[in-house]
């Protein structure tokens, strides 16, 4: 039980709250998530809807550092790491299966990757009216324009200008929109 020895009871007993909390939050229709999601510490605007996605590392802030604003869209089956936090802004589209990465970590305090990739965990801001299409994973500190579009499958891991497309692995600018 190393996991149990290196974070100790009360995490767990945290750990264990969260994922019920989660559980529920899943198991709930979209205007019920978002009211959920509200009295559980995070910030969701109007007009927002937040279907089936699930929220991990809530254990360590719980949801504090989620902050949806206002008439966004976030798809099915999106995962994300609210760890670092996350601030999507006002008229964001979210779709299917995306995952937001806030924070990597290769395991135990003693994992000998520890010292060439130590723990690391930075917010993810995604700014008002972008479009992240199916598929597309966005890793930790990475800033996504405003009115920008990030292809499906595409995994972006520097940020984004405003008002361009970018796609691939890892993910470039395309072209500029207007």
């Amino acid at each position: 039980m190393k996991a149990l020895q290196t974070i100790g009871i009360w995490q767990a007993m945290r750990f264990v709250w969260f994922q019920c909390l989660g559980w529920l939050i899943h198991i709930s229709l979209p205007p019920v998530r978002v009211w959920l999601l509200r009295l559980s510490g995070s910030n969701i605007g109007n007009d927002t809807v937040v279907m089936d996605v699930r929220f991990i590392n809530i254990h360590q802030h719980g949801f504090s550092r989620l902050s949806i604003g206002n008439r966004c869209f976030i798809g099915d089956e999106a995962m994300f790491d609210v760890r670092g936090g996350i601030i999507i802004k006002d008229d964001v589209t979210i779709s299917n299966r995306v995952t937001i990465v806030t924070h990597i970590n290769v395991g135990y305090p003693d994992h000998p990757l520890q010292k060439v990739y130590p723990m690391k965990e930075s917010v993810v801001v995604i700014q008002k009216g972008a479009y992240v299409a199916t598929g597309a994973i966005i890793l930790p500190g990475v800033v996504v324009g405003q009115e920008s579009v990030v292809a499906a499958g595409s995994v972006v891991t520097k940020s984004v200008p405003n008002h361009v497309l970018v796609a691939g692995v890892p993910a470039v600018v395309k072209k500029k929109l207007q």
